[in-house]
């Protein structure tokens, strides 16, 4: 950078122009060097017009585009979060107990064995659909951990989507806000440091503190009916402390991304995203009629250009807007699974929280029939696997995935 002083007075006026052309003078000499080692230097490492370039590991700009290659999480080892006032606003009353009994220990071993052979299944099935699969490395979550501001024990590593955001040639770190996730980024490092050596972009969002101060301790929860009043208030269990926030909470249709505020993810976070991915990307913040705002992805999952199953249970507020873009908007069918079944961190409507392969193959639960009938007349072809076990764990095939490149370029989807 060149540097020049003002220099003031009559009698200076010449020591000034001399002084000037002089620092010109040397640093035009210093730019032309440098731009002949430059010249140099890139002649040197030019690839030879027949030498393949590898191209970027991580590139995905929508939900629906080929998939190519994809992360699938893990069970094992899997743990129940501590019973935290985070994790009480997140989960059903009837589940509460459960919670407070065993939480910190291991979910209940038959339950998770059965759940680590359905995820081996669907891994097997993705390659068979052309998929190249990769795992979070294996982590024991039940070592406790202390910050300066808590303590905890660790939980799982198996919703991907919770913790990775792809946003075009980019694998962004969501910050979380559980605090029994702190460290979850820790079993995606080696798979992330990998894609980063090969070329991709990797981002960390600030990490927050998880202070007492990020969570409404007295936060007012007793029934069905509380959830429904805070959230139409616009009141949730995190405060605006500091950013955080969950990538499941963003879904993305090219240069267009959406997101709800919710129980995991405040406006500083949101904000945080916008700045971020300005100004190719626009972020739009839509909301529910949702008492327990948590991911998007089964409520508002976006399935191709211009199509999007929305849940009936928990209507948009801006859907009209989508219908006004000339979207088509489709309500899945209600759910099948059994009222007995445990689905200890998730609803009923994981039914919805499909995986498309593109834009005419769906990844679907094996038993959920009618949505394979919506699928069909949607001419959408249903891959269809039993994940039924790993739903309780709190998720279905899109949050036990994170899709990190899919076959196409970045378009506008809506206007």
């Amino acid at each position: 950078m060149l540097r020049v002083r003002c220099l003031r007075g009559g009698s200076r006026g010449a020591e000034a122009a001399h002084l000037i052309a002089s620092l010109v003078g040397r640093s035009m000499s210093r730019l032309v060097q440098n731009v002949s080692r430059s010249s140099s230097s890139a002649a040197a490492v030019k690839p030879h017009p027949h030498e393949e370039v590898e191209e970027c590991p991580v590139c995905a700009y929508n939900e629906w585009d080929t998939l190519e290659e994809v992360i699938v999480g893990r069970a094992e080892n899997a743990r129940i979060p501590p019973f935290t006032v985070e994790v009480k606003a997140n989960t059903y009353e009837k589940y509460w107990p459960f919670y407070k009994k065993y939480g910190g220990q291991t979910f209940p071993e038959e339950h998770l064995k059965k759940a680590i052979t359905e995820i081996e299944e669907m891994c097997n099935i993705l390659r068979h659909e052309g998929v190249t699969v990769r795992r979070p490395e294996p982590i024991d979550w039940s070592v406790e951990y202390k910050t300066p501001d808590f303590t905890s024990t660790g939980m799982y590593a198996a919703m991907p989507r919770d913790i990775l955001l792809v946003v075009g040639n980019e694998i962004i770190e969501a910050p979380m806000a559980w605090r029994a996730r702190f460290f979850e980024y820790r079993a995606y490092r080696p798979l992330i440091k990998e894609y980063f050596r090969r070329g991709a972009k990797w981002t960390t969002a600030p990490k927050p503190t998880m202070a007492d101060e990020l969570y409404d301790q007295d936060y007012p929860i007793r029934s069905v009916e509380d959830r429904h009043k805070l959230a139409a208030e616009g009141k949730f269990v995190t405060t605006e402390h500091e950013p955080c926030f969950d990538a499941a909470d963003f879904i993305r249709a090219g240069t267009d991304l959406f997101v709800q505020r919710s129980q995991v993810t405040n406006f500083m976070g949101i904000e945080w995203m916008r700045r971020h991915l300005a100004p190719t990307y626009k972020v739009h913040i839509i909301s529910f009629i949702d008492p327990n705002p948590m991911h998007i992805d089964a409520t508002f999952n976006i399935i191709g250009p211009g199509l999007v199953l929305s849940n009936p249970d928990r209507p948009c507020r801006q859907i009209e807007m989508f219908k006004k873009a000339g979207w088509t908007v489709v309500n899945p069918p209600m759910p099948l699974i059994p009222d007995d079944h445990p689905l200890w961190m998730s609803s009923k409507w994981l039914s919805m929280n499909v995986l498309m392969l593109d834009e005419k193959r769906v990844m679907v639960d094996a038993n959920e029939t009618t949505i394979h009938k919506m699928f069909e007349n949607l001419g959408i072809k249903t891959i269809k696997v039993n994940i039924r076990h790993a739903n309780s764990l709190g998720g279905g095939f899109h949050c036990w995935t994170t899709d990190v490149r899919r076959r196409g370029t970045l378009q506008s989807y809506f206007h």
